[in-house]
């Protein structure tokens, strides 16, 4: 499903990982780990298009990619149905039920959004997935914002979405019970030459 070869990410002008590589086929799932700062949410917006690889490939298709970070990006003056709804037709997806469903969204559905809670709010956010229609979900910290609770409904979301041929790629700080490889980015951490340092102050 995604193939990366060689891969080196950046942020700004500075290099933070090089020589990143591994594949993910359908029903797999990657987490990422490693400490604040030392390139997850880089390489991530990599993978998903959202900026360039300083150098590597990515094999794959992304337009077969959903990705979720740290903000929620709902819209706020819009019902919880009628966000998913808009998402819905974007993505040429017929029906909500089942992310209404995934995510105990069903009493909330004619709620503006603007009116949830952080954790409602987040609840929302990652329903989106649901309706994407994308094979390949790619997740940011996606448990931010949520009850132990909510962070199950999440994890049984992803475990159906692998069952059905799915892939995910995650990073994140706590256990959510899926069965997974583990990626520890600390042995692509890139070295800064003394010109990317002295860049990096003005960035």
């Amino acid at each position: 499903m995604i193939e990366v070869r060689d891969l080196g990410v950046s942020r700004g002008a500075v290099p933070v990982l090089r020589g990143v590589g591994f594949s993910v086929s359908a029903g797999e799932a990657l987490i990422l780990q490693g400490p604040n700062g030392s390139g997850k949410t880089t390489l991530l917006r990599t993978l998903a298009g959202l900026q360039p690889p300083l150098c590597g490939e990515i094999r794959g298709d992304p337009e077969d990619c959903a990705y979720a970070a740290h903000a929620d990006g709902v819209k706020l003056t819009l019902t919880v149905a009628e966000n998913l709804e808009f998402w819905a037709r974007v993505f040429g997806v017929t029906g909500i039920a089942r992310a209404l469903t995934g995510f105990d969204l069903e009493a909330l559905q004619d709620r503006v959004a603007g009116g949830l809670s952080a954790g409602q709010r987040r609840r929302l956010s990652l329903a989106r997935l649901m309706v994407t229609g994308r094979r390949l979900w790619i997740l940011d910290e996606p448990t931010v914002s949520l009850d132990a609770a909510s962070v199950q409904l999440f994890a049984s979301a992803v475990r159906a979405h692998l069952r059905g041929g799915g892939a995910a790629i995650m990073a994140t700080h706590i256990d959510l019970g899926i069965e997974g490889r583990v990626l520890d980015l600390a042995p692509f951490k890139a070295r800064l030459s003394q010109s990317d340092a002295d860049d990096g102050g003005f960035l």
